[in-house]
């Protein structure tokens, strides 16, 4: 899909965020465009998954504004438009009593209220969630009892089942394999591309993103802009010369 650098569905102007009184995010300012596909990236601590939270409205920044669809976050309820696999998604009781078709199916929501998850809606709409991650022919098994890299692909579905149209997604490939990890970016390549879905993806894999991604975001505390994916990779390998801190963001290549 061609990123339409004329939408933004993310905005995000000058936030700055604190726990307690220590500073985690100062000053970020980016926008994120209909279609794009921005991988986050920095070391342990650098804000990553704390800016990922304040996109979503789950942590509230000391300063600065987000705008989701063009609308301020505090009035934001069209939810039903953002998929979200957070971070360890996949770390829970083994023995949780719940199957992949209902693990699915938490995820379901409209804009004001929890669809019925018996109604032949929500069934369909579960039903074409967990095709898109090839896991509709498990749907009545218990999710305990799948690998890691099913329950990785079930918990994609959850964040598709709405129907979104961006999904965040914070170290999605923590602790399964590269054959996994294959096949799971191959399946958010086609997310992307075949289904229009922009993806917003925290990792700590610079060199995979970078095969993945259409845009790279690399955030310390702060975060600056920078042209195009290539001039990343060629700034990056100059800071590594110097002895410099990268920080850049791209978002305008063609």
């Amino acid at each position: 899909m061609q990123v339409d650098h004329n939408k933004n569905i993310i905005e995000v102007e000058n936030v700055s965020f604190a726990y307690d009184s220590e500073d985690v995010l100062a000053n970020v300012t980016l926008a994120i465009h209909q279609g794009d596909y921005i991988g986050i990236i920095g070391p342990n601590g650098a804000g990553k998954t704390t800016l990922l939270k304040t996109m979503l409205g789950l942590l509230r920044p000391r300063t600065g504004t987000i705008k989701l669809f063009e609308q301020d976050i505090s009035k934001f309820r069209a939810w039903q438009k953002i998929g979200y696999m957070p971070q360890k998604a996949t770390n829970f009781d083994a023995h949780f009593p719940a199957t992949v078709a209902e693990v699915v199916s938490m995820g379901l929501i409209t804009e004001t209220r929890l669809f019925s998850r018996t109604s032949t809606k929500s069934k369909q709409a579960v039903q074409n969630a967990l095709e898109k991650v090839d896991m509709w022919d498990n749907k009545d098994r218990l999710i305990g009892d799948l690998s890691g890299g099913q329950q990785q692909r079930v918990f994609i579905a959850r964040a598709l089942v709405n129907q979104p149209e961006v999904i965040f997604l914070d170290e999605p490939t923590t602790g399964v394999d590269k054959q996994t990890q294959d096949g799971f970016y191959a399946m958010l390549q086609k997310f992307n591309k075949e289904l229009g879905i922009t993806l917003v993806l925290v990792s700590h894999d610079i060199r995979r993103l970078t095969k993945e991604v259409m845009h790279i975001a690399c955030v310390d505390r702060s975060l600056t802009c920078h042209s195009s994916l290539e001039e990343y990779l060629k700034e990056s390998q100059v800071a590594a010369i110097l002895g410099q801190k990268v920080e850049v963001i791209t978002h305008h290549h063609d």
